[in-house]
C-alpha cells in the first residue's frame, strides 16, 4: 500500500511537472515569435525607426530573452537539479538582469513620450536616433549592474565546501530575499512604475488641456495632440500589463519575507510566474492592435514570406508613410 502511494505521488508530480513544462514552452515559442515580428516591423519599415521604437525594440528584445534564456532556465531551477552554488547563481543573476532591462526600457518610453507632449517643437533636436540608442544601452547596463549585485555577495552562505559541493538550485536558495524585496523590488520596481504612472498622467493632462484649448481651432493645429493620445494610451495599456503581470510575483515574495508564517501556497507562485512570462507575449498583441502602421507592415509581412503574395497596393503604401506625427492608433 505504501509503495502505491508512493508511485501515485510520483506519477501526479510528474504530470504536473510535464504540464508546467508544455505550458512554460508555449509561452517561450509565442513570445519569441511575436517579439521577433515586432524587430522585423520595425527593421522592415524606415518610418518605425524613430526614438520611440528604438526602446519598444529594446522591450521586443528583452521578451525575446525571457523566451530563449529565462523561461529554459526557469524550468531549469524548478526541477531543482543540483548544480554548483555559483552556477546556480549566475543563472539566477540572468533573470533578474532581463526583468529589469523590461522595466527601464519602459521607463525610457514612458520618458520620450513625457518629453514628446512636453517641449513639441524641441523634441526632434534634443531626442535623436542615436541618442535613443545610447539610452537603450544605458538601460541594459544598469540592468546588468543590477542583475549581477548577488554575484558580487548580496547572497545566500554557500555550503562550506563551495568548489566541490553542489546544492539543489532553487532560485531561493541563493537568492536573499532581503535582495529581491528591498532592492529589486521596492528599488527597482516601485520605484520606476510611480515615476512611469507620474509620467503618463502628466502626458494625458498636457494633452487634454492642449486640446481644449484648440477646441475651436483648425482640425490640423489639434491633429498632433489627439494621435499622441491615441500612442500614449496604448504604450499605458503596455505598462499597465507589465504591472499586472508582474505585481502579484512581488507581492508574494514580500508577504513571505515580512510574515514567514503566513502560508502562500506553492500553486499561487507557479500563477505568479505563469503571469510574469506571459507578459512577455502580450506587448505584440498590443501593438498589432492599437498602432494601425504597425499592423499594416505587420500584414505585409505576413502576406509577403507566410503567404507567399503580393501585398495590396493600399498596404504598400500605407506602410511606408511617416510614422513620427502621423501613427493612426486605434481606439
Amino acid at each position: 500500500m505504501v509503495k502505491m502511494s508512493t508511485l501515485t505521488v510520483t506519477e501526479s508530480w510528474e504530470k504536473v511537472d510535464l504540464m508546467y513544462i508544455s505550458i512554460e514552452s508555449t509561452i517561450a515559442l509565442a513570445s519569441v515569435l511575436g517579439n521577433v515580428l515586432v524587430v522585423l516591423v520595425v527593421c522592415m519599415n524606415q518610418a518605425l525607426r524613430n526614438p520611440t521604437f528604438c526602446f519598444i525594440v529594446s522591450l521586443a528584445l528583452a521578451d525575446i530573452a525571457v523566451g530563449v534564456l529565462v523561461i529554459p532556465l526557469a524550468v531549469v531551477l524548478s526541477l531543482g537539479l543540483n548544480t554548483p552554488f555559483y552556477n546556480c547563481l549566475f543563472i539566477s543573476c540572468l533573470l533578474l538582469i532581463i526583468t529589469q532591462s523590461s522595466i527601464l526600457s519602459l521607463l525610457a518610453i514612458a520618458i520620450d513620450r513625457f518629453l514628446r507632449v512636453k517641449i513639441p517643437t524641441r523634441y526632434n533636436i534634443i531626442v535623436t536616433q542615436r541618442r535613443g540608442w545610447v539610452a537603450v544601452g544605458l538601460c541594459w547596463l544598469i540592468s546588468f549592474l543590477t542583475g549581477l549585485v548577488p554575484m558580487a555577495g548580496w547572497h545566500r552562505t554557500p555550503p562550506i565546501n563551495v568548489s566541490t559541493m553542489a546544492i539543489e538550485c532553487q532560485f531561493t536558495n541563493v537568492i536573499c530575499m532581503d535582495y529581491m524585496v528591498y532592492f529589486n523590488f521596492f528599488v527597482w520596481v516601485v520605484v520606476p512604475l510611480t515615476i512611469m504612472i507620474g509620467l503618463y498622467a502628466e502626458i494625458f493632462r498636457v494633452i487634454r488641456r492642449q486640446l481644449n484649448r484648440r477646441a475651436e481651432a483648425t482640425s490640423d493645429s489639434s491633429k498632433y495632440y489627439r494621435k499622441e493620445l491615441k500612442l500614449a494610451k496604448s504604450l499605458a495599456l503596455v505598462l499597465f500589463l507589465f504591472a499586472l503581470c508582474w505585481l502579484p510575483l512581488h507581492i508574494m515574495n514580500s508577504i513571505v519575507f515580512f510574515c514567514p508564517t503566513c502560508n502562500v501556497p506553492k500553486s499561487a507562485f507557479y500563477v505568479g510566474i505563469f503571469m510574469s512570462h506571459v507578459n512577455s507575449a502580450l506587448n505584440p498583441v498590443v501593438y498589432a492592435f492599437r498602432i494601425q502602421r504597425f499592423r499594416d507592415t505587420l500584414i505585409q509581412i505576413i502576406q509577403r514570406f507566410v503567404l507567399c503574395k503580393t501585398p495590396s497596393a493600399n498596404l504598400s503604401q500605407h506602410g511606408l508613410g511617416p510614422i513620427t506625427e502621423k501613427t493612426q492608433v486605434q481606439k
